[in-house]
């Protein structure tokens, strides 16, 4: 029986790179890419927390996957789980709970779980305590689900913890991503076909204040050496 995945992404433009990261990763392991709508044997749900609505919308899509195929593997990821992970730990009609951090290591926690015969010994095991995390968490992309603009992801979390606003406590401190990691990504990218660039993130400006001058990331990228917050527009701009 041929493995097959189907995603549901909600929320902001980080979400769907990390989509389109995690299809690639399924596909490099065999599995065919479904439309949501259509029967699959893995449903990920890349979820949002931002508000009420977005919740309740997380909810909905995980419950519309489950009813569609009953015994297809329902795998919610992302910034909702991180936020309330006793709640869904609860539903039984969820069979995976992966955190914020994790997405990278979705295809083996999915694998691993069905060589367990869909069993686990702990339903919080890959929601990672976010607050305390201070890696940017690798995924890259080769395509996306856009067809002549790709986004790319260079930063992840947020320092402000404004007080109407939950998303330092899902996506957890500033972790900013490689300069050079990033343009080897525009390389890939722009090799493939894509004409449009657009870099994303979670609260862009505070890009590189993670770097703390490490002598790693002083190496010579034009007139922005020896900056910390090196505007990487200038890059996609010019490449």
């Amino acid at each position: 029986m041929k493995k097959t995945v189907a995603f549901c992404t909600l929320g902001c433009k980080v979400n769907q790179y990390e989509t389109d990261a995690m299809r690639g990763s399924f596909e490099a392991e065999g599995y065919e890419a479904k439309e949501f709508s259509q029967e699959a044997s893995v449903y990920v749900i890349n979820t949002c927390t931002v508000t009420n609505m977005a919740d309740r919308k997380s909810r909905q899509k995980m419950h519309r996957a489950k009813k569609k195929n009953p015994d297809g593997i329902i795998v919610a990821v992302g910034c909702y789980v991180q936020a309330a992970k006793e709640q869904l730990e609860e539903d039984t009609l969820i069979d995976l709970v992966i955190g914020n951090n994790m997405k990278s290591q979705v295809v083996q926690i999915v694998e691993q779980y069905i060589q367990d015969n869909r069993h686990t010994e702990d339903r919080d095991a890959y929601v990672a305590d976010i607050a305390h995390s201070h890696e940017y968490e690798a995924m890259h992309i080769e395509t996306v689900s856009e067809h002549t603009r790709a986004y790319i992801k260079i930063q992840d979390g947020c320092n402000q913890f404004c007080s109407y606003c939950i998303i330092p406590y899902a996506r957890g401190r500033v972790r900013s991503r490689k300069m050079e990691d990033i343009l080897q990504e525009v390389r890939n990218l722009t090799a493939n076909g894509y004409k449009e660039i657009v870099l994303t993130g979670i609260h862009i400006s505070s890009y590189g204040l993670d770097f703390e001058h490490t002598a790693d990331e002083q190496e010579d990228y034009g007139p922005f050496k020896n900056s910390a917050l090196i505007d990487v527009r200038y890059w996609a701009n010019c490449w």
